[in-house]
């Protein structure tokens, strides 16, 4: 049976005992970052497979890079941990992984400097995130998202994204199922918590790194897939806000949001208001391919009961 355990100061505990002190820096003031890791459960090799782990800490130390921040552990350590904690936990599901890097002095003042970092790890059982069957309605948020200058959105920092909870909670109070954000100059930047990608004139397009968008892992997966797969290289660009209204696709993607197909934007239907051919074909590949059911993509997951995963490091003995 599944046990909930956390990595926390240091220790494997019960996720209950996993808590810090309410003065804590990184609670009154945001100064952290995490990332959102997934592994998925396929019943016929009776193995978990942890999606991009190595690729989620290498990210996860360009944000403490940013914040002041320095990891305790190299990232093949981090790796070994994580790992280690999902084979305690026992999982035998899709689950989800979150590391948080934070501030955890219990001290009140604005600053980044001179504070102590802190990791902890959970692991917890995770379905969908957003409908990726019946298609999202989706509208173009008031809120702007915020830009390298203000919150750098490369970074996964704690507090930026009250940015992102703005914009989710206006698009559900006004009827919608997720956001879309525009930047400060008036170009789609992404949704709430996604990337995004549309279909118009035979060409996927996706906005630039340069556009206040999360450098996204998924993102990279999905230029790759349609590369590889349908022979479609991906067109970097602005993309304008009246563009979403005559797009013959489009899909939101993330670590959380899988590959998301959007049916309305603003009211308006996209395409036929149906699933379009680009979207199911790179969604049924990216599950195939998750799930261990296409070994020319096995270098972007990570076994953790097999004979791979099963033998342990000398860091990972090292843990128990």
């Amino acid at each position: 049976m599944a046990q909930q355990l956390a990595y926390f100061q240091g220790d494997f505990v019960p996720l209950e005992e996993a808590n810090i002190n309410i003065l804590t820096h990184s609670f009154n003031y945001g100064t952290g970052c995490f990332e959102g890791i997934r592994a998925y459960w396929n019943a016929e090799q009776e193995e978990l497979f942890v999606l991009h782990l190595e690729a989620h800490f290498r990210r996860m130390e360009r944000s403490a890079k940013i914040l002041h921040s320095t990891l305790p552990h190299s990232v093949e350590e981090l790796c070994a941990i994580a790992m280690e904690l999902i084979r305690r936990c026992g999982y035998r599901q899709d689950i989800y992984l979150r590391p948080t890097l934070y501030k955890a002095d219990p001290v009140m003042g604005v600053r980044l400097h001179n504070l102590k970092d802190e990791l902890c790890i959970y692991v917890i059982p995770m379905g969908n995130y957003v409908d990726v069957d019946n298609g999202l309605k989706v509208g173009v948020s008031s809120w702007r998202r915020i830009n390298d200058n203000q919150i750098p959105a490369r970074a996964k920092i704690i507090g930026a994204y009250v940015n992102s909870a703005l914009a989710k909670t206006e698009a559900n109070l006004n009827g919608f199922d997720e956001a879309i954000f525009l930047n400060d100059q008036g170009h789609v930047c992404e949704g709430s918590a996604e990337n995004f990608f549309m279909m118009r004139d035979g060409l996927l397009i996706t906005p630039g790194e340069h556009e206040d968008i999360l450098e996204g892992i998924t993102r990279a997966s999905v230029i790759e897939l349609a590369q590889k797969e349908l022979g479609l290289e991906t067109v970097v660009r602005a993309i304008d806000r009246s563009e979403l209204y005559v797009a013959d696709e489009i899909f939101l993607c993330g670590t959380g949001a899988q590959i998301a197909w959007v049916s309305e934007a603003d009211h308006r239907p996209i395409g036929n208001g149906k699933m379009g051919p680009v979207s199911t074909q790179l969604r049924d590949i990216y599950f195939k391919a998750v799930h261990g059911d296409l070994p020319r993509y096995s270098q972007w997951l990570q076994a953790v009961y097999g004979p791979n995963g099963a033998s342990m490091s000398s860091r990972e003995a090292s843990l128990t």
